[in-house]
């Protein structure tokens, strides 16, 4: 039996994977979300965990579905896609394919993000989630993404990248790098040209759902 994997991204979670997850397994793949450890509580719990203890925890889920005897398609958004990469290597033999929605393999600085905020609620919603951030769990995000750039080359798994053109959080060349450094032999890559950050949520994620649908029922015939 195959099952998905989402992991959601920094800060934030299920929600974000969620309209993909009720796609998916209304469409015959089971799908599980959970929560990274030290996120969608209180700031002194991400305070207190580490990038070690987000991927664990995200290890901890697939192990779970691999015990079952499902083959797994990951699916990582944001910095969940950093996470589910390392895990496509560590567990390549029994992984089908991976998906990369909105990774951060360059993300923008909080300056340049401020200034592709167009309207006022944009600035206040993010300065607010800036502020409640931990500088400690900051910190880790930005070694994950240094770790990142050598698993990358490793990855040889069919892999399908998404990425919105309009994403203000990361920096659109991130698509074209994993392009040319993901050594699979089976990728495709997917720019959702209207979209931001949050492409599951965007108008045209249903357009994108149906594309991760097609890519998983046919990772080999991507390319």
């Amino acid at each position: 039996m195959e099952h998905c994997l989402l992991i959601h991204g920094f800060t934030g979670g299920e929600y974000e994977v969620s309209p993909l997850a009720q796609f998916l397994e209304g469409n015959g793949y089971p799908s599980r979300t959970f929560t990274l450890s030290g996120h969608g509580g209180s700031r002194k719990e991400l305070l207190h965990s580490s990038r070690r203890d987000w991927r664990q925890s995200a290890e901890d889920e697939l192990n779970q579905l691999l015990a079952g005897g499902a083959d797994v398609h990951l699916i990582g958004f944001s910095t969940g896609a950093l996470i589910a990469s390392r895990l496509s290597v560590e567990y390549g033999p029994r992984i089908k394919s991976l998906t990369l929605l909105s990774t951060p393999v360059f993300p923008l600085n909080p300056g340049e993000i401020l200034r592709t905020l167009v309207r006022p609620e944009m600035i206040r919603n993010y300065l607010r989630k800036w502020g409640s951030t931990p500088m400690k769990a900051t910190r880790e995000f930005q070694r994950l993404v240094r770790e990142s750039f050598g698993i990358y080359p490793q990855v040889d798994l069919p892999t399908l990248i998404v990425q919105g053109r309009r994403d203000h959080l990361v920096k659109f060349k991130s698509a074209g790098y994993l392009q040319q450094t993901i050594p699979a032999g089976h990728k495709q890559v997917l720019i959702m040209e209207n979209s931001g950050h949050m492409v599951c949520h965007s108008a045209e994620s249903p357009a994108m759902m149906n594309e991760v649908l097609r890519f998983i029922r046919c990772p080999q015939a991507s390319g």
